[in-house]
């Protein structure tokens, strides 16, 4: 959600600039807020989040902290680095593309 959030940021100041960020911001930015909806769907279903502070429920267990952020820097952060990966080599393949229709 934060990568979602300075996206979207940054695609104000870059969006329509003849480079590779201002041609793709915009498939980033849908593909981060995408995601970010899909998981608080999914954890609400599981029943780790919840409406009322502290909002996941395994911070307010013991030692919950931990489990936390843990699960966020070694499952969390890989997903948002695959992420934009992937976006890197599909903005990659559709400047490709329109090369090759423009010729």
């Amino acid at each position: 959600m934060a990568e979602a959030v300075a996206t979207s940021i940054v695609r104000k100041s870059v969006s329509g600039k003849p480079t590779f960020a201002g041609r793709h911001i915009a498939s980033l930015e849908k593909m981060l807020w995408g995601g970010t909806v899909m998981l608080i769907v999914d954890h609400i279903i599981n029943g780790e989040l919840t409406w009322r502070f502290p909002f996941f429920t395994a911070l307010g267990e013991e030692g919950g902290t931990e489990v936390f952020l843990r699960e966020l820097l070694t499952v969390g952060v890989p997903m948002a680095l695959v992420l934009t990966l992937v976006w890197v080599v599909y903005g990659l393949l559709k400047d490709r593309a329109a090369k090759r229709q423009a010729a």
